[in-house]
């Protein structure tokens, strides 16, 4: 049984589509205003690892919808203590993202879309 060799270069590459993808999203971001988000090298590593853990989720459910994306995000900010709050504070563990998808604005909406092209751009 052998890997097919896209396969193991995006398995290869998986902090690399991360890292692609967090960048995707500090520019979106910051298209709206939002200066918020570090840089791939000064993010903490909660932040690195969660961009990993979807891209896993992408990489494993290649048919996967940007509302499928958020609540992979949820579920795994839930697992880790993390509940709604109206403004994001990692130290509290509160985010303004912590609702169904359909909940979300449409510009939230539009970053897990985003997520999932990235990830799928290097297939």
């Amino acid at each position: 049984h052998r890997v097919p060799n896209n396969l193991i270069r995006i398995t290869m590459n998986k902090e690399l589509i991360a890292k692609t993808c967090h960048n995707v999203n500090k520019a979106f971001c910051e298209s709206l205003g939002d200066f918020s988000q570090p840089t791939w090298e000064d993010a903490p590593e909660w932040q690195k690892e969660s961009a990993v853990n979807g891209v896993d989720f992408h990489l494993s459910n290649p048919d996967s919808k940007p509302c499928d994306s958020h609540n992979n995000w949820m579920a795994e900010k839930k697992k880790d203590g993390w509940v709604y709050g109206a403004v994001k504070n990692p130290d509290t563990k509160e985010h303004p993202c912590m609702v169904a998808y359909e909940e979300l604005p449409k510009a939230q909406q539009a970053k897990d879309a985003l997520f999932i092209a990235v990830v799928r751009s290097f297939e």
